[in-house]
């Protein structure tokens, strides 16, 4: 039986899911001429991760990027969401701190980074998830 509270797991979990794929599809210039492209990504990168050496962005880059592919993919299929949530509010808390130091509070505050990973956690919280993978495993943890 579907509660409200079953919905707006599900809803929370969807939108997370492409909050993430919309950020990837963005750098891989999917989304046409209002996607960011790769080389901005990559200089983004370097300069929110300042205190780190720049030639360590194109890394970081490419680990977030996949990092994010597959938090976005696993949360949309519902597969290991409690796993998978809680890898997503510490990846996005991690953003949120670097772009901190390197930008101040009010970049990651504008760009709801925390309501973001807030988010994630709250996901990671619950025992049970509509239209999920995760429905069909009885011995998911």
């Amino acid at each position: 039986m579907k509660t409200q509270q079953d919905m707006a797991v599900f809803l929370l979990r969807i939108a997370l899911a492409f909050g993430f794929l919309s950020a990837v599809a963005s750098r891989l210039s999917l989304w046409g001429a209002k996607s960011s492209g790769w080389k901005k990504f990559v200089e983004y990168t370097a300069d929110t991760n300042s205190f780190l050496p720049q030639s360590w962005a194109p890394a970081i880059a490419v680990l977030s990027t996949t990092a994010e592919l597959s938090i976005g993919i696993l949360l949309l299929l519902g597969y290991q969401v409690k796993k998978t949530a809680l890898c997503a509010s510490i990846l996005t808390l991690l953003f949120a701190v670097a772009m901190s130091i390197s930008y101040g509070i009010k970049e990651p505050l504008d760009y709801s980074v925390f309501a973001f990973s807030a988010g994630a956690f709250l996901l990671s919280t619950f025992s049970r998830y509509l239209w999920s993978l995760d429905q069909f495993n009885i011995n998911n943890n």
